[in-house]
């Protein structure tokens, strides 16, 4: 599971995710890439999921990246508890994910191929994303 190995802080705060993303913007290694469009937390789990989805769909052929990473603690207290007593334990990990952010990244496949990986990608994922290729201009 993707997790960091070391933090300064065990607990954050929820932040804000508004405006476009501060870089990884543009495909930067593959021809074809998974590109969010809307603002979203997206949990370790479903970077895991999408990453699966994308591998077995491309049966051992091309090379995929993952430019996103889970670097943020989300806590939750435990059930039928009551307010106050503090902030809750960590529970899971999650990237925070403005629009503009190029979230895979695809190469050595076809077309055809690498859209349908990534749209099996974009169904695992809990924001709306878009495919984008290297050879045609951004609209």
């Amino acid at each position: 599971m993707l997790m960091p190995k070391k933090v300064k802080f065990r607990k954050q705060q929820r932040g804000r995710r508004a405006g476009r993303t501060k870089g990884g913007e543009y495909i930067a290694f593959g021809d074809y890439g998974l590109q969010a469009v809307e603002p979203g937390w997206v949990t370790a789990r479903q970077i895991e999921a999408a990453r699966i989805a994308i591998s077995r769909h491309i049966k051992r052929g091309g090379k995929l990246w993952i430019r996103l990473f889970p670097d943020k603690p989300v806590t939750k207290k435990p059930l039928e508890t009551r307010m106050g007593k503090g902030k809750g334990n960590p529970e899971e990990w999650v990237a925070v994910i403005r629009p503009g952010r190029v979230l895979y990244e695809l190469e050595g496949v076809d077309l055809p191929t690498a859209e349908g990986a990534m749209k099996l990608a974009a169904n695992k994922l809990g924001i709306k994303t878009r495919f984008i290729s290297r050879h045609e201009p951004l609209s």
